[in-house]
């Protein structure tokens, strides 16, 4: 397993210089966030910005995944829209052509995974009925995926219509396909009560390819700088060495960007021991 971190975490960054601080401090895997900015999947620059970014990776030896968390690129008003529970179709079909792009985009980085999540449902709609929209609107994205030899990294998220490993295995009942994996992000494990996380990490480790980590507290969703919560992270640690996890573990601080080189520095200091023992070094 690598230890990384996800650019949401420098929002005021240019993200070249933060992949660059990044490796610096030690970083070996980088969650690249689309967003507004020099990696906008919308902008012109955008294949340009893409071979920079891929070239800087390549130089610094560093792995990568794609993340599509970013707030109001789609939509300026509301944060996170639309999404795969959108009630209109043409609404779905935006988030499915941002999906599609960030799809292109893993491929031209060389990164191993696209990160997402459902979305919140604001209609109505029965459960059945939000489960055959993400399913529908998964359908063509993971078959792209597919053909660019890059994983689908679903994420559970508190708050939205998966936000539980469970509810995540009610959805496979309705989609299942080889280039749908997950991401597990173990703060919200933990927020959500879903212990003991080693458990889980165990249980999920072959669909696993992407974690994200932060410290929280029982029952809500803040992502806290280790130390500042309740988790014990030796053993979430260990659980995911002995599981034989290889991709990056990536701490996923977003609301520190105001004072990014610092928390980075910080979570390095933090995690890297525990990594190190966790993996024999």
């Amino acid at each position: 397993m690598l230890l990384g971190y996800n650019t949401n975490g420098w929002a005021h960054h240019d993200p070249l210089d933060a992949i660059a601080e990044l490796a610096n401090l030690g970083y070996q895997s980088i969650a690249i966030t689309l967003d507004h900015g020099r990696l906008n999947p919308f902008d012109v620059r955008f294949p340009d910005e893409l071979r920079r970014t891929r070239a800087l990776l390549d130089e610094r030896n560093l792995t990568s995944v794609v993340e599509t968390g970013a707030r109001f690129l789609l939509d300026p008003k509301m944060k996170h829209e639309p999404t795969l529970v959108s009630s209109a179709p043409e609404a779905r079909s935006r988030r499915i052509d941002f999906y599609y792009r960030a799809i292109d985009a893993a491929r031209a980085l060389g990164s191993s995974s696209v990160s997402l999540w459902s979305g919140i449902a604001r209609d109505q709609a029965t459960e059945e009925q939000l489960l055959e929209r993400i399913a529908e609107s998964l359908a063509p994205v993971l078959d792209r995926a597919a053909a660019a030899g890059v994983w689908i990294a679903f994420e559970p998220e508190p708050g939205m219509v998966i936000d539980t490993m469970s509810r995540f295995t009610r959805l496979l009942q309705w989609i299942d396909h080889t280039h749908l994996k997950l991401t597990l992000d173990i703060g919200h494990l933990y927020c959500q009560g879903e212990l003991p996380i080693a458990d889980y990490v165990a249980r999920w480790s072959d669909r696993m390819v992407n974690v994200h980590l932060e410290d929280m507290r029982a029952d809500v969703h803040e992502h806290l700088m280790f130390g500042e919560g309740e988790m014990e992270f030796p053993p979430i640690i260990a659980a995911l060495a002995r599981c034989g996890y290889q991709g990056g573990v990536h701490v996923e601080l977003s609301r520190h960007s105001h004072e990014a080189p610092q928390a980075a520095r910080k979570a390095w200091e933090f995690l890297a021991p525990l990594f190190n023992r966790a993996l024999g070094k």
